[in-house]
């Protein structure tokens, strides 16, 4: 499987780049925000990929970052989108702003989107509420460095990202070090 590519653009279409990397041209389709943001060709570009195979073709979907390629894999799993409507949401929406929609119950904001109607976005909601981690959102105050480290540290030894911010919000609001924190918060999920 081709995980990344980074190489020269060849050239640019409407929604698509052609990545020489080493005199092999690879034709990528990108978010149109990322083809925006592209110089032109010549230009240095690195891309995170996602190999779609189906049948009678194979297709290579390209990304600025990490978090925009994970996004696209977690909406190809939603019954009803293929990578053509997938791409137009990671286009349109960054993570952060589609986990607030879900998190809002604002199904609106997805039908905004070209080829996304009313029920597929509702299905988007469902699907990605526990993967994107809005589980029962609750006020909580902006994360800090600590906290974004309890989540990691949680979520490296399985708990998902709902479970560990679901500790997280457990714990009493004063400052705590690093280590009180991932204490407490498997304390709270052992107890569970």
């Amino acid at each position: 499987m081709i995980a990344t590519l980074q190489g020269r653009v060849a050239a640019k279409g409407e929604n698509y780049v052609v990545v020489d990397v080493s005199g092999v041209g690879f034709r990528v389709h990108v978010p149109s925000s990322l083809l925006d943001r592209i110089p032109g060709v010549g230009h240095e570009l690195s891309l995170f990929t996602h190999l779609h195979v189906r049948e009678n073709e194979l297709s290579l979907y390209g990304f600025s970052s990490a978090d925009e390629l994970a996004l696209f894999e977690l909406l190809l799993r939603v019954s009803g989108i293929g990578p053509k409507v997938a791409l137009k949401i990671v286009s349109i929406m960054s993570v952060e702003a589609l986990r607030e929609a879900i998190a809002q119950g604002d199904a609106a904001a997805l039908t905004r989107i070209p080829g996304v109607g009313k029920k597929t976005a509702e299905r988007v909601m469902v699907d990605l509420k526990d993967k994107l981690g809005v589980g029962e959102l609750m006020a909580y105050p902006a994360m800090t460095h600590v906290d974004a480290d309890v989540i990691a540290a949680l979520t490296s030894l399985g708990y998902s990202i709902a479970e560990a911010q679901s500790a997280l919000r457990s714990l009493p609001t004063k400052d705590l070090p690093l280590e009180e924190k991932i204490r407490l918060t498997l304390q709270y999920l052992g107890s569970e």
